[in-house]
């Protein structure tokens, strides 16, 4: 889909300038995973910082390393060596208590299947996440920033996949959290629904101000990004910068 009406670019922010501090810092990290007398490098000494506010690309063919990365940022994996920090607070040997918290306080997640429980509505399913967090927003108001009031007491088996992924984006974003790691949200879907989804995480990173990254195979979501980190064989191969992102639904699809 790419409209002929004149597009207006969504700004770089300015939390990813030069000189402001990072989200997440790593260096050297490295996953490696023992396979019979040899071994698997998933990631093989990745240098990497991350800023607020950003929409990241991870972009790569299946095998590059981009789920371990997405992985071990959202406290899900630790690293064979190497160090992440997350607001400078070292990650990297932190226990399983700790993880727990972090990834309960700070990480929404977003999966290519959307694991909704069929028997509660779409209501119930964001509830789960907010009657545990910190600081959430209502129900009502994840599912409405995602565009589903009217699904609201719908359970999973009455909407489209479209839908059910949508209600798992408010599920992860009424936590509020400072992370949303998005693991090919898009991949099970159509391309219409496809975009609908890519425009409620659009819609969460600009109007929350959370840093989402977001894994894909597809080279179109790049423009949608404000950094493109290319990745091949465990390491980054390059980083590519937008000035100004286009908004999801003027891609050429």
């Amino acid at each position: 889909m790419n409209p002929a009406a004149t597009v207006t670019p969504i700004p770089h922010p300015p939390s990813a300038d030069p000189g402001r501090e990072p989200l997440f810092s790593a260096r050297g990290l490295t996953k490696i995973y023992p396979s019979g007398e040899t071994e698997i490098r998933a990631l093989d000494g990745i240098d990497l910082d991350l800023y607020p506010g950003e929409l990241i690309v991870l972009l790569g063919a299946s095998g590059s390393g981009k789920s371990t990365l997405l992985n071990i940022l959202g406290g899900l994996d630790t690293p064979t060596s190497g160090t992440l920090t997350y607001r400078g607070r070292d990650l990297t040997g932190a226990d399983e208590g700790t993880l727990t918290r972090f990834r309960r306080d700070s990480v929404g997640f977003i999966f290519q299947f959307y694991n909704l429980i069929p028997s509660l509505t779409a209501r119930e399913n964001v509830a789960l996440i907010t009657e545990i967090a910190r600081n959430p927003m209502t129900p009502n108001a994840a599912l409405a920033l995602v565009q589903l009031t009217d699904r609201a007491d719908h359970f999973p088996s009455q909407m489209s996949g479209g839908q059910q992924q949508r209600v798992a984006v408010a599920r992860a974003i009424a936590k509020q959290p400072e992370v949303l790691l998005c693991d090919e949200p898009t991949g099970a879907l159509d391309v219409k629904t496809g975009i609908s989804v890519l425009e409620a995480i659009e819609r969460a990173n600009l109007e929350l101000g959370t840093l989402t990254v977001l894994i894909t195979h597809n080279a179109v979501l790049a423009d949608m990004a404000d950094r493109i980190i290319h990745l091949s064989d465990g390491t980054i191969v390059a980083i590519s910068e937008n000035k100004t992102r286009r908004p999801v639904r003027s891609l050429a699809w």
